[in-house]
Formats: C-alpha cells, structure tokens, sequence
C-alpha cells in the first residue's frame, strides 16, 4: 500500500501528476544514470529518493491560418522525497521537494486556442515549484500536509494524464484557474487534510493561497508571499477495483490491472472579489467538477491489457466567468501492440463553449471550440519515453478557424 499523496514509501515519483508522472515503474536500474555506484541504493534504504527528468514537446503547426512553425517546450525537474520514519526513526513524518525550469515555444498562445496543445506549457522560469511535510496516521488512512504546493496536482487533475499531451486530459481540466486554484509550477503556500473512512471510498480538503499572480510575486519559489484570497479546494472520490487505502491510486501499468476505476466530485470556491459580464464587482466565485475513469475490458480480468474510457465536466457560473464549461472524453487501449515494452494507444477529445455574456457589443458570436487527439506512447527503455501525436482543433478560439498540430513528447529520466 502506498500514500495518497507523497511520499517516499510510494517509489518514482507518484505524488506528481499529469505529464509529470510516471507510466512505469523505473527502480534502481531503470535510469540513464544508473544506480550511482550503489549510492542511489543505500540513500532509498535510508529513506532518501531522488529523480530527475528531462520532458519535451515538439509540436508543429501543420496548418492554420498562422504560419507554420515548430514550437518545442522543454521542462527539466528534480524531486527529492525523505521517508523520515526510516531517516531519523520519526514513523508517518516525510518530506517532499520538487524545483524545475521550463522554456520555449507556447504553441496555444501562437495559435490562440482556448485547449493549450502542450499539457506543460505556460512560464518561461526556473523556480522551486513544491515543498511540504507530511504526517500520516492510522495506517495512512489519515494524512495531513503543509507547505507550498499547487490545486490543481490533486484537485480537477486528469486520472489518466500521461497518456495524453495536449492540456485539459494530460494534466488538468483547463478552466479550474477561474477560481484562481493554482497550477504547477505556480504553487502557493496550503494546507491539506485527507482521509479513507472507507475501502474504496476517500474525501479531501486544502486551504491555499489564491495569489493571482504567483509566477510574478513569488518568482523563485523560496518566498511566500500571501497576497491572495483563501481558496478552498475539496474532493470525493470512489475507487473500484483498487486493493488499497490510498486515497488517490496513481495510474500506471501495474495500477491497470483488473477492472479498476476512479470516480471523483470536486468544489472549489474563491471568496475574493471577481468582476461580472455587466462590468459590477462581486464576491465569491466558484467551481465545480465530475471525473470517471473506468477500466471496460480486459483481455485478461487479472492483467492490464485492454480498453478504459475517461471522462469530466466542470461548470461554474456563467455570470462570472467567460470560459465556464469544459467537457473532455477519451478512450485507451494498453498494450495495444504485441512489443517487448510498453505501449499505449489513446484518442481524446475537449469542447470548450465560451461563455456569450462576455461576448464584445457587435462581435460575432462565439462557437464551440473542439479538439481531437490521437497519440501512441512507446516505453523504448525503461528510462526513454516517446510519444508521437497529431491534433485537430475546429472553431480555434471560438472563431470560424481550424488548426492541424503533429509532432512528439519525449521523456528521459536520470
């Protein structure tokens, strides 16, 4: 049994999400690094784990009314996560950190589409993005955790993320930032209790810094700053098929085992003041959210090969926010390929309906815009990652536009 959230006791990584985390268990041997001389080794036994990984987006603008262009974006990250209990004796206490730089070519921003084709573009910066301490109880049936991390890794993120690229199914539904809940690597200071009252059955609840401007005020990471409303985020979720407590099961190749699943409702709500279609100000804005992620058919019920669907819609208040609905399904097929390593087939699509309440006097009414993706995910060793895709958006930005994107994610871990 591994922790919902953290922690060193969970190996490779599980407590990042969407492009961030991993598809399959790395172990000592599964880096290009190596095992460091058996020093990689004997830190883990001490309850010190490190990993490192380089993720690339090469995405090209086939064809749109702009001109084409290649627009690579580059993330670097480092983690570190510190089992306490097996360090220093101090049961259920752990410690996380995780800092990156990012940069390169915003290829959404290029195009003007409300679905970002890159799940990790945003930020050219270099930033300490999480840190936070955690104490578990009761068998990490209880856990609770302090320090500065972002909403939108646990709450509104996609069940299924690393096998899509482009934003609202590889890492979170889009339009969760109407409340200000905050996305990587723009996390600020929280607070976070959790609990399985239940086999199958997990709630949470986090506090944290609404900073409108988090990537600005607080651009190395290392200080807090305070300067937003009081967020708070809150989820339930229902995981058939999972032989675990923990509150959150990650998704990865031995996780797809069986008939598994993850049902989840969430709410977020902002009491600081926003500004309405009609130009008034208000207090209070909101948001909330409806997740389904099923295993349909397995080829064998014990193993992992086969068909899941996906699928999530959030809503907020169409007074308030211009991009208030967003609707994401998808469909994936593991190991769709008799290869020696692991593969993944997944097609995905978003609809985005902008809100007409915002739409400037005399303007041409907004459409719906729709994305299709389709991509194929090769574990070509247990350290290299390569993911080509091709992407289809209609009614880019709500206009009469269309947009054709191909290319690649690449994924190397040290």
């Amino acid at each position: 049994m591994f922790s919902p959230f953290l922690s060193a006791q969970a190996p490779d990584g599980r407590t990042l999400s969407g492009p961030d985390a991993h598809d399959s268990p790395l172990g000592l041997s599964g880096r290009l690094t190596g095992d460091w001389g058996g020093a990689r080794r004997t830190l883990k036994e001490r309850g010190v784990d490190f990993d490192f990984e380089y993720i690339s987006d090469s995405l090209w603008n086939v064809k749109s009314d702009k001109s084409d262009r290649l627009a690579s974006w580059n993330r670097g990250r480092g983690t570190v996560d510190i089992d306490l209990g097996a360090l220093i004796h101090q049961p259920g206490f752990s410690f996380h950190a995780t800092a990156l730089w990012q940069g390169g070519g915003n290829l959404g921003t290029y195009l003007g589409t409300e679905t970002s084709p890159s799940g990790m573009s945003s930020f050219n910066l270099f930033r300490l993005d999480s840190w936070w301490m955690e104490k578990q109880w009761r068998h990490d049936r209880v856990a609770m955790r302090i320090g500065q991390f972002a909403g939108q890794d646990f709450y509104g993120d996609q069940h299924y993320g690393t096998s899509f690229i482009f934003e609202p199914m590889g890492y979170a539904l889009s339009n969760l930032s109407t409340t200000f809940e905050t996305g990587s690597p723009g996390s600020t200071s929280a607070l976070e209790l959790t609990a399985a009252p239940m086999h199958n059955v997990y709630v949470a609840s986090m506090v944290l810094d609404g900073d409108r401007l988090a990537f600005f005020h607080n651009t190395t990471g290392f200080v807090p700053q305070f300067r937003g409303a009081p967020i708070s985020v809150s989820e339930i979720g229902y995981t058939p098929g999972k032989k675990t407590l923990a509150m959150r099961p990650a998704d990865d190749v031995s996780t797809r085992r069986g008939y598994s699943g993850m049902y989840k409702f969430g709410a977020s709500f902002n009491p600081g003041r926003f500004t309405t279609s009609t130009g008034t100000l208000r207090s209070g804005n909101y948001l909330m959210y409806w997740m389904a992620n099923q295993a349909v058919w397995r080829r064998d019920p014990t193993e992992g090969k086969g068909l899941d669907v996906t699928a999530a819609y959030d809503w907020s208040p169409t007074n308030v926010n211009s991009d208030n609905r967003e609707l994401t399904t998808g469909l994936r097929f593991n190991e769709p390929l008799t290869l020696p390593i692991h593969n993944t087939l997944a097609v995905g699509y978003v609809r985005n309906k902008l809100n007409p309440l915002f739409l400037p006097y005399g303007a041409t009414p907004y459409k719906a815009e729709q994305g299709i993706e389709g991509n194929m995910l090769f574990n070509l060793r247990p350290m290299i990652l390569l993911q080509p895709t091709f992407q289809y958006f209609a009614n880019v930005g709500g206009g009469p536009q269309r947009a054709f994107v191909a290319g690649f994610r690449a994924r190397v871990e040290f």
